[in-house]
């Protein structure tokens, strides 16, 4: 198990998750072989696994080869979508792969329905696109989806590329928009390339204390620019109304890379805790699996932070 998010119907969370077969060997496989898999707990901490939501999709198709990280929301009717990236690797013995965003609907998070074919795929009139840089893949995954009631739009938040700035540091924070949560027009970029990261991962946006604040996720081995060097993780960074335009230069480190993928949950009296999957143990190998939940403050200057146990 790796990345995951989280659904509250209010009764139950919800986690769907990445899961590959140990069987594979190479840990680094997981990510060919990716399917979404479905828990449930009542306090975040004990969980009931329910298995695989759904599988890939037909080899060729857009998700042929794997399906990725998301998000979950629910529609006005009632339903349930879930916004999930598909993944189609070009070859065995290369890394080029085209990421795309398709859809998923539920009555109750249980069973799932896939709707064909990709819903928003990057527009290369913002966007790097395979082919355009040395980047190895068509970054477009990890969509997180939410209403704004100001402009009556639901907005999603998209891993992408910008087609700007020097090699590799053009991670950009990628915008799309809809009315129905079916249809999708791609907007520009909500963030400049420049900030120190090549990629940045697994958005969510939560507020707490009447404050909105993003987490995100970027490694060591993609962190550039003047961040080259420095120690990857799990990254915070309070902003303003959503969306807008973010400046990730300020962004700061909330947990070291031992941890990834976080997730901001609040319990049933509203207290903050992030989860995030277990990545690296003290000798750099890869572990999996959830870790048990951490509570989360605000700092004195804004910011989140994990408090001492």
């Amino acid at each position: 198990m790796w990345d995951f998010w989280l659904a509250d119907d209010g009764e139950r969370y919800h986690m769907f998750y990445l899961h590959a077969s140990k069987s594979l060997g190479n840990p680094d496989l997981r990510h060919r072989n990716a399917r979404i898999g479905h828990a449930t707990s009542t306090d975040l901490r004990n969980w009931t696994n329910h298995g695989q939501a759904f599988d890939a999709g037909a080899p060729g198709s857009f998700d042929g080869s794997a399906t990725w990280t998301g998000s979950v929301v629910r529609g006005p009717d009632g339903l349930w979508r879930m916004f999930y990236t598909g993944s189609r690797f070009l070859s065995p013995d290369s890394f080029a792969n085209i990421e795309s965003i398709g859809l998923a609907t539920s009555p109750d998070l249980f069973a799932w329905t896939k709707r064909p074919g990709a819903i928003c795929i990057a527009d290369e009139r913002y966007y790097e696109t395979l082919g355009t840089s040395s980047w190895p893949e068509e970054a477009w995954r990890d969509p997180w989806v939410f209403w704004c009631q100001s402009d009556q739009r639901w907005h999603m938040l998209i891993t992408a590329r910008g087609k700007d700035g020097l090699e590799p540091d053009r991670g950009v924070m990628a915008h799309a928009t809809s009315t129905d949560l079916v249809h999708w027009a791609v907007e520009p970029p909500l963030s400049a390339s420049g900030s120190g990261f090549a990629h940045l991962e697994v958005f969510q946006v939560i507020k707490l204390n009447g404050q909105n604040h993003i987490v995100f996720c970027c490694d060591a081995a993609k962190l550039c620019g003047h961040r080259a060097g420095g120690m990857g993780g799990i990254w915070t960074l309070p902003v303003g109304d959503m969306p807008g335009q973010v400046d990730f230069t300020a962004a700061r480190l909330l947990v070291d890379e031992r941890l990834y993928a976080g997730r901001i949950a609040q319990d049933r009296r509203g207290k903050p805790w992030l989860l995030a999957f277990n990545n690296v143990s003290a000798n750099g190998i890869f572990e999996g699996g959830i870790c048990d939940p951490l509570p989360v403050s605000i700092s004195s200057d804004g910011f989140l932070e994990v408090c001492a146990q």
